[in-house]
């Protein structure tokens, strides 16, 4: 690829952006300055032990009951500060704030909201595993000026662009305005993100799956069933061997499955009976959805679309599969149908030679 001709962020953005002539331009500079949070926080990340920042900074438990790590914080800022002033935003909710941050009165307020996880997967930096960032954009309701929690719980349908950044050998921020999904990897030497990946597509079969199989005590009826079906392997009722992957970063395991195939399940289970999942909506299903429905993907609950769900909470979890659709298909399947059999989808039936048609 001759990189004299490789469009960057900013290139495909205009270029989207001239399909629609009233366009003011505010949507793509919002991207830009979320593409600058992301440069700042792989900057961080790469630093790993030899962080200067990270031993000043004080940490808590956030709004979820989990302990921060000091590039939490970090990233928690990054995003904060490099797009509070650009004059687009009216407000932001980010995973490790309890309240929405209203753009402050010294900057001109915009008509988007964005929502983020600024880090998702730190508990893998100590191990110098792929961390990510994620991050939602969302029109501000017309008519209104104050922006509140309300404001921000909008379906999944409703998001105007949804991406995440990887932080791993290289870093990439993955992309879509409801045109496809696109991917960007990061020019150590220009500081440019350069499309790399012009039309990323899941394909719709797939022999893998990712599950944190420690929880398999806790599983619904289905899920146990699914797994253990592809378990069973060319013996079994699915007739092929499947393999388990399992990272404990829905960035990581979003970008394997968006590269070469794969299923993710994060079910709804018995481990906490108050809590309906594990994975936040508006922060990680809702953006993660959309990108894996635009590359043809189907993102679920595990009963149905999650892109559908109605918000009721600003750090509202949820059940979360996703991947290629055949299998998402079944598993939302035996959910609904729990006596199906895979032999009753024409999908999943033997085939031979000698099957009759």
């Amino acid at each position: 690829m001759s990189w004299a001709h490789t469009p960057t962020l900013t290139q495909y953005l205009i270029e989207q952006r001239r399909r629609f002539p009233s366009a003011t331009g505010d949507f793509n500079h919002l991207i830009i300055d979320v593409a600058r949070a992301c440069k700042a926080i792989a900057r961080q990340v790469a630093y790993g032990a030899l962080g200067r920042t990270t031993h000043a900074v004080t940490t808590s438990v956030n709004v979820q009951g989990e302990e921060q790590k000091p590039l939490d914080v970090i990233s928690n800022e990054c995003f904060m500060r490099l797009t509070e002033w650009g004059g687009y935003l009216a407000a932001m909710a980010s995973e490790e704030m309890e309240e929405p941050y209203l753009i402050p009165d010294q900057y001109p307020r915009g008509h988007y909201l964005l929502l983020y996880d600024p880090l998702d997967g730190s508990s893998n930096i100590d191990v110098n595993v792929s961390v990510g960032s994620i991050f939602s954009v969302l029109k501000m309701p017309e008519g209104k000026e104050q922006p509140s929690v309300e404001d921000f719980l909008q379906p999944g349908i409703q998001q105007l662009a949804a991406g995440y950044a990887i932080y791993g050998p290289t870093t990439m921020l993955v992309l879509t305005v409801g045109q496809g999904v696109v991917g960007f990897t990061l020019d150590p030497d220009f500081g440019e993100f350069m499309l790399t990946h012009p039309n990323m597509r899941i394909p719709e079969s797939t022999k893998e799956f990712a599950i944190n199989a420690s929880n398999a005590r806790f599983w619904e009826p289905p899920v146990r069933r699914y797994v253990d079906e592809c378990l069973k392997g060319k013996t079994g009722p699915r007739g092929k061997d499947f393999n388990m992957r399992w990272v404990a970063s829905l960035v990581a395991e979003t970008h394997r499955i968006l590269t070469r195939g794969g299923v993710f399940l994060y079910p709804r289970d018995t481990k906490m009976p108050l809590k309906p999942g594990r994975l936040r909506l508006l922060y990680e299903c809702n953006p993660i959805g959309m990108i894996v429905e635009q590359a043809g993907g189907r993102a679920s609950t595990g009963y149905g679309p999650v892109l559908t769900v109605q918000p009721t909470e600003l750090h509202q979890r949820i059940g979360f599969v996703f991947g290629s659709r055949e299998e998402v298909e079944l598993i939302e399947h035996y959910h609904n149908d729990p006596d199906a059999h895979v032999s009753d989808l024409p999908l999943f039936a033997n085939r031979t030679l000698f099957r009759d048609v």
